[in-house]
């Protein structure tokens, strides 16, 4: 795999700073059941990283010490993580907001009975990841089958009360294009996915997130690859929107990999750039602030800031 990092520093981006910290985003392994090509966390049914119950059982100290109101899981497939289910129910117990960033076809592993069930009956936030409404693009990102898969567990969430309105269980869509450009309009977007997915499959949710693949890991590798790696940075960097950089999540996140370290995001996760400073622990927000401290940033940080922009929570 082509190394993208040694090309992204050497690009400029506007110096950035940390406001308070409200959301814990926390990589709980890099093992997935699908092995997408956009993926720029490289994660797939090989992969082994797994945080320890050690690093675990620090999550629920830290989001009390340092006052946490949101706690995001990632991974991979963060519900292939043995301690999943009990780390969100300590979580949603101490009144903390969980996201499960979910890949939809996790849903029918083996081994996953009732995770619909149990993610509602804690309430958590399901962030689905869904590239379009129709099977051949979906399943030409994801996998043959990827799409009936993701629209059975799509209705399996409806059916639970996920994104029908006033029930409080939220379901958000997250679409990533299948190649190197920008994500079309939000908005415009949305009303197409609400459209499609009603009049063929019956199926509602709360929001559509519009994000820009990053040029890093499995996805930047693969543009060099085949020459446009540089033609994707310079149409980021030619849609940066300055506006954009007073939203972006790293201001308010920090991100935590599956061995427990800190970073200024999830990209900056996979690229290796941990926290300005001696590296960073979870163990050390239990007595320490990252508020108002400086953020980490290279030629990556143009895809959350480009056209409408594309943090964690779609579009700025």
């Amino acid at each position: 795999m082509h190394e993208t990092l040694p090309l992204l520093e050497l690009i400029d981006f506007p110096s950035l700073n940390r406001g308070a910290l409200d959301t814990l985003q926390v990589n709980l392994g890099y093992r997935c059941n699908q092995r997408c090509l956009h993926c720029h966390v490289n994660a797939g049914p090989t992969r082994t990283e797994m945080m320890t119950e050690e690093h675990l059982a620090l999550i629920p100290k830290v989001l009390a010490a340092r006052n946490i109101a949101q706690l995001d899981l990632t991974g991979g497939a963060p519900e292939l993580h043995p301690g999943f289910r009990d780390l969100v129910s300590e979580a949603t117990a101490m009144g903390v907001k969980v996201i499960d960033r979910c890949n939809l076809t996790i849903l029918f592993e083996p081994g996953q009975e009732g995770l619909a069930e149990f993610l509602a009956d804690q309430e958590v936030d399901v962030v689905a990841s869904l590239p379009c409404y129709s099977l051949d693009n979906v399943d030409a990102q994801r996998g043959e089958g990827v799409f009936d898969k993701s629209i059975a567990a799509l209705q399996t969430l409806n059916s639970l009360g996920y994104g029908e309105p006033g029930s409080g269980r939220v379901l958000n869509l997250v679409y990533n294009p299948q190649g190197p450009s920008l994500p079309p309009q939000q908005q415009a977007l949305e009303a197409d996915y609400r459209r499609e997915l009603q009049a063929h499959f019956g199926i509602v949710f709360n929001q559509l997130f519009a994000l820009a693949n990053m040029p890093i890991q499995r996805f930047g590798s693969t543009l060099i690859s085949r020459g446009q790696f540089g033609d994707y940075l310079q149409l980021l960097r030619d849609s940066y929107s300055e506006d954009n950089l007073h939203s972006v999540m790293c201001r308010s996140l920090v991100s935590v990999d599956w061995q427990g370290y800190l970073y200024d995001c999830d990209f900056n996760q996979q690229l290796g750039l941990a926290v300005p400073g001696s590296r960073r622990h979870l163990r050390d927000l239990l007595t320490d602030s990252l508020d108002e401290q400086p953020i980490r940033v290279a030629g990556h940080c143009f895809g959350c800031t480009a056209g409408q922009g594309s943090s964690c929570g779609g579009a700025l």
